[in-house]
């Protein structure tokens, strides 16, 4: 039986996991996400706790290189051409696969999660941002040089609401957790939907525009690559219930000729927080 270490570095954790030949669990270790001065350390601190395994993996957030090089990424603002992979594989003394967190993510719900059977799949994480990764034609695609997927950047609002990244109106302004929040006047997205759940008036306002907003951007990504499937997940999704049906009627009507094509399947993500730490951990299957 071969056991796969996989780590996912999110923004204020990384959380470890060693998986079997099946995709279960079987051991996890968690860490605050540090600083990247001391990302390496922790990172081989993960692995040696994790304990007995086969292969490494890693996910990481922003743009990483097919060399598994951090070119930038939006939780460590000082880890720039940062050679995490190589860094790690030296401390460690073996193999380290390496992709961006989102791709990671991709791959878990394609390979174990929601999109099992699926040959043309997304996955789009709404979080405090939004990331994405793309299954083509049955394979896992990283573009040219490693930085496919990253939706939550296409603009969105010409001249729109300036995002963290640099530009304005990026589909992360709006439609993710953080987009919620400002939506709604600086109101927690929690509070929101909660406050909607109750009834609230103006709370189901702001909560339809965010769905459009969600909606706007999943029809720009099937408009462009045709998929089969496209699955949601990222924290935002834990209020499936309220949100999904929102975002499913938005987007019926915003698909180009919608009555002439037939619809991607817009499902919510199986597998949690763990998706990108799975996934990463089944990276080196799909090198």
């Amino acid at each position: 039986m071969s056991l796969a270490a996989g780590i996912d570095v999110g923004g204020t954790k990384c959380l470890g996991v060693v998986i079997d030949d099946s995709g279960n669990v079987v051991r996890e270790v968690r860490k605050p996400t540090p600083t990247a001065d001391q990302l390496v350390a922790t990172l081989a601190s993960i692995v040696h706790e994790l304990g007995e395994h086969t292969s490494v993996g890693l996910g990481v957030p922003g743009l990483i290189s097919r060399e598994g090089v951090i070119r930038s990424s939006p939780n460590m603002i000082t880890a720039i051409e940062f050679p995490v992979r190589d860094q790690l594989a030296h401390a460690l003394g073996e193999t380290v696969w390496c992709d961006n967190d989102a791709t990671c993510a991709a791959l878990a719900e394609w390979q174990r999660g929601a999109g099992v059977g699926s040959r043309d799949m997304w996955m789009v994480t709404l979080g405090t941002g939004i990331g994405g990764g793309l299954v083509s034609g049955g394979a896992l695609q990283h573009g040219a040089h490693g930085h496919a997927g990253e939706v939550g950047h296409m603009v969105v609002q010409a001249d729109g609401h300036v995002c963290p990244c640099g530009q304005r109106g990026c589909w992360e302004r709006y439609a993710s957790g953080a987009g919620l929040s400002y939506l709604a006047g600086g109101i927690a997205g929690e509070a929101v939907i909660d406050r909607a759940r109750s009834g609230d008036v103006p709370s189901i306002k702001v909560l339809d525009e965010f769905c459009t907003w969600v909606a706007l951007g999943l029809a720009n990504i099937a408009n462009m690559s045709d998929p089969d499937t496209i699955v949601i997940g990222g924290g935002v999704m834990e209020n499936a219930d309220i949100l999904l049906p929102r975002v499913q009627e938005r987007f019926a009507t915003m698909l180009y000729a919608p009555s002439h094509r037939v619809h991607p399947v817009l499902k919510s993500a199986h597998l949690g927080e763990r998706a990108g730490a799975i996934g990463a951990a089944l990276l080196h299957l799909h090198d």
